[in-house]
């Protein structure tokens, strides 16, 4: 009996709960960090544990993920680059350069609206949107 692992179940287990904000910043990431952390007061930091990495037409591309774990509580941010040398970790979103996963713990309607409206404050950012999960073809890609 050969055992299969279920992907979309994984996926659906990975994302339940979640929400998923897409930004477009045209900056680099550790510079996207410094003003996430300086301005807002996160404590994003890399986290070389968890990055993403993809292989495609016998290439390897690796995705950079930053973590922030709030302090009591079990909620955690997770801000990762969305390119990498041409490649994308969403493709179906190729106009986003950062995608930020907040996982781990219930977060308020409100809460959320200050956190995007925060965001947009910090110099280059363009866009900041939530995500609708049913939308997000390559989600897989983002487990790790």
């Amino acid at each position: 009996m050969k055992l299969k692992l279920d992907i979309e179940e994984l996926a659906n287990d990975f994302f339940e709960g979640t929400h998923l904000l897409g930004i477009v910043a045209p900056v680099r990431d550790y510079q996207f960090c410094w003003q996430l952390n300086n301005r807002l007061r996160f404590d994003f930091r890399i986290n070389n544990e968890i990055e993403i990495q993809l292989t495609k037409k016998q290439r390897k591309y690796f995705f950079c993920v930053y973590e922030y774990i709030e302090a009591n509580s079990s909620l955690r941010h997770y801000l990762y680059n969305n390119q990498f040398d041409g490649e994308y970790l969403l493709p179906e979103f190729r106009h986003l350069d950062f995608l930020w996963l907040l996982k781990g713990d219930a977060v308020q309607e409100g809460t959320l609206e200050d956190l995007l409206q925060s965001i947009k404050t910090i110099g280059g950012v363009q866009l900041v949107t939530l995500l609708a999960q049913e939308k997000i073809k390559s989600r897989g890609h983002l487990i790790f």
